[in-house]
């Protein structure tokens, strides 16, 4: 029987009872047909889950009893660092949604010279923040109880001036290159992959990467669409060294 798992924010343990907002009660209550009593899993993406009862339903949302707290290992050993230009709409979506089953530890969207969408300030927290929700749904989904981590949006040159440290392999896909994904040798821990939008990276942005000590690799002899690349990527990730082997 599929468990119920919600992800719900705020720090809580055993014996809390948590407000459930109107549209995670209607879910509840109307799509799964759920009632009074009935068992969900809550977790608040700090890596603990607990389970608990729905004690009431309101007008204006529901209640949770929270009950004990479950040990979760969902978390992959290979820590994955996705950096990703943004693409269009249901594009990039599909790539956190994606990343977060597939295991990444941390996802920062990158703004590109070719790609499409452009971002003030004020845009780009309105768009981490409805990323950030995408992810905590594919959490619900696929059972992890640890959020990635999610940037805000920042442009290749300042995000390589700042990159973190550390990191035992640096790649970045590059149609063409001699070096395929699958061949490369095995990072201790870490690995840091980057992956151009819909029309890819510009020769000056491969050039800064280069310098950066990023390994072009490839995936194959076809060119695949962005989030084709990246789900494809961490899925070869994970299978040669990390929790899908």
């Amino acid at each position: 029987m599929r468990q119920t798992r919600l992800y719900i924010e705020g720090e809580y343990a055993a014996g809390s009872e948590l407000e459930v907002d109107t549209e995670k009660a209607r879910y509840l209550g109307r799509v799964l047909r759920l009632r009074v009593g009935d068992p969900v899993i809550v977790f608040n993406g700090t890596g603990m889950a607990w389970s608990a009862n729905i004690a009431a339903f309101s007008r204006s949302g529901a209640t949770l009893s929270v009950r004990d707290p479950i040990t979760v290992s969902s978390e992959s050993p290979l820590k994955v660092h996705l950096v990703q230009g943004i693409s269009r709409g249901e594009r990039m979506d599909f790539v956190v949604q994606k990343a977060t089953e597939l295991g990444v530890k941390r996802i920062t969207p990158l703004l590109t010279e070719r790609g499409v969408v452009k971002l003030d300030d004020t845009r780009a927290e309105k768009r981490r923040q409805h990323w950030q929700k995408v992810a905590a749904s594919a959490c619900e989904q696929c059972g992890r109880v640890r959020l990635p981590l999610l940037d805000a949006p920042e442009r290749l040159d300042t995000w390589l001036s700042a990159k973190p440290q550390h990191v035992e392999l640096d790649v970045i896909l590059r149609p063409g290159a001699t070096q395929s994904l699958s061949a490369i040798d095995r990072p201790a821990a870490k690995v840091c992959i980057l992956v151009g939008p819909e029309g890819g990276f510009s020769a000056a942005e491969y050039e800064l990467a280069d310098a950066a000590g990023f390994m072009p690799v490839s995936l194959g002899p076809r060119v695949l669409r962005t989030e084709t690349a990246a789900t494809a990527a961490l899925a070869i990730l994970q299978a040669r060294w990390g929790d899908l082997r």
